[in-house]
């Protein structure tokens, strides 16, 4: 395979994402830098440099990421599976080390994971389709929205710059609790962010649905009350790629530029990033609405 584009030809196939498939094919077989580089016939340092380019993660990360995914959809589809054979099958020494790995992506061990948490958020950090060249697209929608008071229920942490990579955790975890007696009959999910209490760069991060008022909530959820408020609503496209870089900019942007450009006073309520229930973190094209509360 060349990735090379001879040019004055007609365009062809992506090559990377062929080799992309290729590795795909054998998550379940020894896999390395330089045996991978040598399919796409390049040097090691050239294709991972390639690889991390277009990615937005290394070669090996990228296995590595696509085997836990594989190996918690498995654990999922075949409850007779054992945790040792699935360690083994895909690719580490030992169930001690799968299960080390397992907990650093997906938040819990295995065999907790099995009993009701859900592989598609992960699997957004971790894409088989190969990200679009230009970054999540953001824009301030023209008319702000007036918004009732409302509470949402779910699964919440304090996380800081160095432990926000993992929220993902927390909508693995939401997902595979729903639908629940009490939960407003809506698809629709929150991930609300309120000011943290350990210091500046913390914040708490609450992934969850609506609920009634008083609702019987499934063990370890809390809530949080949404105040009636008026809302900026900047409107985030996704482009297929890894969906935490891609929200990591597009927060940069609103609270870096458009929020400055559009003389907003933001009033102090949390804000709050709304999908809907079709959403698909790795559907080119899918957004996300982006709520700020601001003084009228």
């Amino acid at each position: 395979m060349n990735l090379e584009i001879n040019p004055g030809l007609a365009p062809r196939r992506d090559a990377l994402a062929a080799t992309v498939a290729w590795i795909e094919l054998r998550l379940h077989q020894p896999l390395s830098l330089d045996l991978i580089a040598a399919e796409a016939g390049l040097s090691p340092y050239h294709f991972s440099r390639l690889f991390t380019a277009r990615m937005g993660r290394s070669v090996m990360a990228h296995v590595r990421g696509r085997r836990l995914v594989r190996s918690a959809r498995r654990l999922v589809d075949d409850p007779g599976l054992k945790v040792i054979d699935l360690a083994l099958d895909s690719g580490f020494e030992s169930q001690e080390a799968f299960t080390r790995a397992f907990k650093r992506v997906f938040g819990v061990a295995p065999g907790r994971f099995r009993g009701g948490f859900s592989i598609a958020p992960i699997e957004g950090q971790y894409p088989v389709n190969i990200p679009d060249a230009n970054p999540a697209n953001v824009i301030h929608l023209e008319a702000p929205a007036r918004l009732d008071a409302f509470t949402v229920a779910g699964y919440s942490r304090q996380f800081d710059d160095s432990t926000k990579s993992q929220i993902p955790q927390l909508w693995s975890r939401l997902i595979g609790s729903l639908p629940f007696e009490g939960q407003v009959k809506s698809w629709n999910t929150y991930g609300v962010v309120w000011n943290g209490e350990a210091g500046e760069g913390s914040f708490h991060y609450l992934a969850g649905v609506a609920v009634r008022h008083q609702a019987l909530l499934p063990a370890g959820m809390e809530t949080k009350e949404i105040p009636a408020a008026m809302y900026a609503v900047f409107r985030i496209t996704l482009n297929g790629g890894p969906l935490h870089p891609q929200i990591k900019a597009a927060m940069a942007r609103i609270w870096g530029a458009l929020i400055p450009q559009a003389n907003l006073k933001v009033a102090n309520s949390p804000d709050f990033e709304i999908y809907d229930g079709e959403f698909s973190p790795n559907r080119a094209g899918a957004f996300i609405d982006f709520h700020v509360p601001i003084e009228s």
